[in-house]
């Protein structure tokens, strides 16, 4: 019954704790004399990079007042952006690994004859050179939208509708949109698809592989409900750990499409 997801890309698919945009966020507001913290950082992470760069601006705003004399207005928000696109593609070749179970995932979408899409919040300078990056471990999507390739990023629906209509899937209720921020689950929502949210291998969990296996089962258990109760209030109708989590949560889809149920 489902036909197509559409998976995000850092956080959801590789570059588990999605640090490469954090980093550049930080070190593109250094640049310019500001500190942001890493939750400023994260805050708006999932939406088109130039929205991010706006928002974490106006949430700074007191700091780049103190710093430069005036408020951050719109001609900030060019300028720091071409400061961060180049820090991000820098960024991606060490944070391009895929998370642990994707490769598995994708094999076992591809025998259940599920195609697959891609959004991202990244530009398509970035994703030039993280796309390679990815095709050399085995993540080809079909489609792959970015931001700034339409007219509005997530939440809007405009990346999911035209990933839709360039594979020529169709109703959006045979399409699970998964990712790991809540921008990402609400453009799923706009767009009329069913939404899968990810809880520790992504943008609110923040933590690679390697440090989320560090941490008490007590500990991941916290990180877990507060990501879980954050994508389900964006919209998520199920929320998994990871992407090796997903043929479950298709599963589970199915079982309710098969009930009556419609995202």
């Amino acid at each position: 019954m489902i036909k197509a997801v559409v998976l995000d890309w850092a956080g959801t698919v590789l570059d588990h704790g999605s640090r490469a945009p954090m980093g550049a966020f930080v070190g593109a507001f250094a640049h310019f004399g500001v500190t942001i913290s890493i939750a400023d950082a994260r805050g708006p992470m999932g939406m088109a990079k130039a929205d991010h760069i706006r928002m974490v601006g106006a949430a700074v705003n007191e700091s780049w007042r103190a710093k430069h004399g005036r408020d951050f207005d719109e001609s900030d928000v060019q300028a720091i952006f071409e400061v961060f696109e180049p820090l991000n593609i820098a960024a991606v070749e060490a944070h391009s690994a895929l998370i642990p179970g994707a490769a598995e995932t994708l094999a076992t979408l591809a025998e259940r004859g599920i195609r697959i899409g891609s959004t991202t919040g990244y530009t398509r300078p970035i994703m030039q050179r993280l796309a390679p990056l990815a095709a050399a471990q085995g993540f080809t999507p079909e489609i792959m939208v970015c931001a700034g390739d339409l007219a509005a990023g997530r939440p809007a629906p405009l990346q999911m509708w035209k990933v839709m209509a360039e594979m020529g899937i169709w109703p959006a209720a045979a399409v699970v949109k998964v990712d790991d921020t809540p921008p990402g689950i609400g453009e799923g929502r706009a767009a009329g698809t069913w939404t899968v949210g990810l809880a520790l291998s992504g943008n609110i969990a923040g933590l690679s592989a390697e440090e989320l296996a560090a941490l008490t089962e007590a500990e991941r258990d916290a990180i877990r409900a507060r990501a879980t109760a954050e994508l389900v209030e964006s919209g998520a109708h199920l929320v998994i750990d990871s992407i090796a989590d997903l043929p479950w949560a298709i599963t589970a889809i199915e079982e309710r499409i098969a009930a009556g149920e419609a995202p």
